[in-house]
């Protein structure tokens, strides 16, 4: 507990008046005085922007092509993670007199998980729930990306945080953070360092790529464009009496011709291939600060996991013991999800020490000598399977892909050897993708340690990890 005078707690807030004690507390205070010699973000001159609110960007807009949206999901690594991408046409952008950013913008998310990225991109315009600050000057935004993800950046966001129905920041929350004053070669090693992880994280996602186009040609889809006809005539018979399903947009003519194409080669169902488990949704009242991490849809993607922002309580757990024991998922689970984002698969290298929510399968290969989970991981995030999930899912206002098609899903069984060329290419990916982290890693460290003691010993840090 902090014990302040009130002209200590008014010089603390200037404009951004505070009187919780939470704000307060003796972590944020000896933070503080950690700042020897410091700017403000306002100190530099930058422009703080926060996207549009309203109806000026709206769903209906997004398009597959054109000038990018950066949403907060996006933010992912320092960067815009080229995953779930929307674009939006400049005519679009013109009429709504929506701002164009350009590349090396600092972009915060601004609700919920605080995210924290640099913009990638030579340009794009940024959602309501984005905030960029323009520095005008890509080393001193590179090193402040890495500097707001450290100890000392972060918690002065987290102490920012305006809690309302959900944790929020603003420009002027923005434009008051503070970051200590670094010698420009110190800034442009710290900068060279993100630059590092940006590219081999971009090889990781190339050597991806390359087993992605392995799949694809060996299934005759390399450069295959799927037909546009919006109309496909069907008997009742060969509709609802064989499928269930009445709406039109389920019988459009590119399903039939993707599953046409893997049926023309061998092929099985993934009930066939996997053991199916469901985890379980036992409700935000379990929500807690402390507990088992709570692994949710947007918690993940094909490339990875990230930190999840929900945790469920020590009560819960006590509770639920030997459901949670056997909920854990094991090294080789496929997590698979079936809500949302729908789909999306990512195969677990090691035991996890996490539980899933219902919105996650857990897929188990039954027998690796016919199919290799890491190949079969990767089929399941490629478009044969994609589309699948599109034509399954696509009649619901909220994305749902039951359990019962999700078993029916046709799989492509390509030989053996090309499944290992595939596995051995993702793997390399993901070791690639480790070793982007590790360069990121090591920088947000150094920014501490420079700040803790000296720019030479970051530095010293640093040469001592690229051995």
């Amino acid at each position: 507990m902090s014990v302040l005078k009130l002209s200590v707690v008014l010089k603390n807030n200037e404009k951004l008046f505070r009187l919780e004690a939470e704000y307060f507390k003796k972590e944020y205070l000896k933070i503080e005085k950690k700042f020897k010699n410091f700017k403000k973000v306002e100190d530099e001159n930058v422009k703080v922007t926060c996207g549009p609110f309203g109806s000026n960007l709206i769903d209906t807009l997004y398009k597959k092509n054109g000038i990018l949206v950066v949403r907060p999901f996006n933010l992912k690594k320092s960067k815009i993670e080229d995953d779930n991408l929307v674009y939006i046409d400049i005519l679009d952008i013109d009429n709504n007199n929506l701002k164009i950013f350009r590349k090396g913008v600092l972009l915060f998310s601004r609700v919920g998980d605080i995210k924290i990225g640099i913009l990638t991109h030579e340009k794009a315009t940024i959602s309501p729930n984005i905030i960029a600050a323009d520095f005008g000057d890509n080393e001193t935004a590179q090193f402040l990306c890495v500097f707001f993800q450290t100890y000392f950046g972060f918690k002065q966001i987290e102490r920012q945080l305006k809690i309302s129905a959900q944790p929020t920041i603003s420009t002027e929350i923005i434009s008051k953070l503070k970051f200590p004053l670094v010698s420009s070669p110190f800034k442009r090693i710290i900068a060279n360092q993100l630059n590092r992880s940006f590219e081999v994280d971009k090889q990781s996602q190339q050597t991806y790529t390359q087993a992605e186009a392995i799949l694809l040609e060996e299934l005759g889809l390399k450069d295959f464009e799927p037909s546009n006809e919006p109309v496909n005539i069907k008997s009742f018979k060969e509709s609802f009496l064989s499928t269930g399903r009445l709406d039109a947009e389920y019988y459009q003519k590119k399903y039939e011709q993707v599953i046409e194409k893997i049926k023309s080669k061998d092929y099985d169902y993934l009930q066939n291939l996997v053991s199916i488990k469901k985890s379980i949704e036992p409700g935000s009242k379990y929500y807690s600060d402390t507990g088992i991490p709570f692994l949710r849809v947007a918690d993940y993607n094909k490339f990875g996991l990230s930190e999840p922002d929900k945790k469920l309580s020590d009560e819960f757990v006590k509770a639920n013991q030997e459901l949670i024991s056997d909920l854990k998922p094991k090294k080789e689970t496929i997590l698979f999800s079936k809500d949302g984002s729908v789909g999306t698969a990512y195969m677990l290298r090691k035991d996890a020490n996490f539980i899933t929510s219902g919105a996650i399968l857990h897929l188990k290969v039954k027998d690796k000598s016919n199919v290799i989970p890491e190949y079969l991981t990767l089929a399941l995030n490629s478009k044969v399977v994609q589309m699948q999930a599109e034509r399954d899912a696509g009649g619901s206002i909220i994305l749902h892909w039951r359990v019962s098609e999700i078993e029916n899903v046709i799989v492509p069984l390509i030989d053996y050897p090309k499944q290992q060329q595939i596995a051995e290419l993702i793997e390399e990916s993901f070791a690639l993708k480790k070793q982007s982290e590790v360069l990121l890693e090591t920088a947000k460290r150094a920014v501490e340690i420079a700040i803790e003691e000296d720019e030479e010993k970051a530095v010293e840090y640093i040469s001592s990890k690229t051995l």
